[in-house]
């Protein structure tokens, strides 16, 4: 679903055949980043995790030389950006599920709205701080969703301690940054519940046409697990 709505985003936004300059802050085993630079996009993909860095350069090499060229791996925290790159350096700026493990995150974003150059694209997935109930709620966990309507933390599947980011909160936070939002969607508004690795079912266009018409209409998307925020640098 991220991958669709970032494609209709860019697509929305540069002329078709661009090659855009990417980065993608936290890009883990470098799934985005990779089908960015299959799709002829110069990618830059940060990661602090050596493990999450052997994994995407393990990925990478199985690609042909000329998408291989065009990803580049810097070792480093998100919020250094400005230590490797100049402001305005990148059209495309993606932090994907990242925010949820930073508890102070606006210098984070306030320092990935400035390598933008002006009409550049800032991607964000998070957790959606409106919804924490949900999941809990549809799994009978009632004093579980009870306290998760008063808070921003809770416990991830990896049985971690993180947090969620409000749409008011966020919105505000990229008017503050000069990046003011330009889009939403929500994800996983239907398929939270679904187990890690459950198999792939049949229908699976079906589910994922569901999903993507989800996101985009109210008031489903207000509970969606995740949030996707397109802010746009002025």
């Amino acid at each position: 679903m991220v991958a669709r709505q970032l494609d209709e985003q860019i697509a929305g936004r540069f002329p078709v055949g661009q090659r855009l300059r990417v980065l993608d802050v936290g890009m883990g085993q470098g799934t985005q980043a990779l089908r960015l630079a299959r799709a002829g996009h110069q990618v830059t993909g940060v990661e602090q995790d050596p493990k999450m860095i052997a994994a995407a350069r393990e990925e990478l090499a199985r690609e042909p030389e000329g998408i291989r060229e065009r990803v580049r791996i810097v070792q480093g925290d998100g919020r250094d950006t400005g230590v490797h790159f100049l402001p305005g350096s990148f059209d495309v700026v993606l932090c994907h599920g990242v925010l949820m493990y930073i508890e102070e995150p606006d210098p984070l974003l306030a320092g990935l709205a400035r390598m933008l150059a002006p009409g550049g694209l800032l991607s964000l997935l998070v957790r959606n701080g409106d919804a924490l109930a949900m999941r809990p709620g549809l799994a009978g966990d009632w004093a579980g969703a009870l306290a998760a309507f008063d808070t921003t933390a809770y416990r991830n599947r990896l049985g971690l301690d993180v947090r969620a980011d409000r749409l008011t909160d966020l919105t505000a936070t990229l008017a503050g940054i000069a990046a003011p939002l330009h889009a939403w969607y929500g994800v996983r508004v239907f398929t939270d519940t679904a187990v890690d690795g459950a198999e792939i079912p049949a229908d699976v266009e079906a589910l994922l046409a569901v999903e993507e018409r989800a996101g985009k209409t109210d008031p489903y998307r207000s509970v969606a697990a995740l949030l996707h925020l397109c802010g746009v640098r002025g």
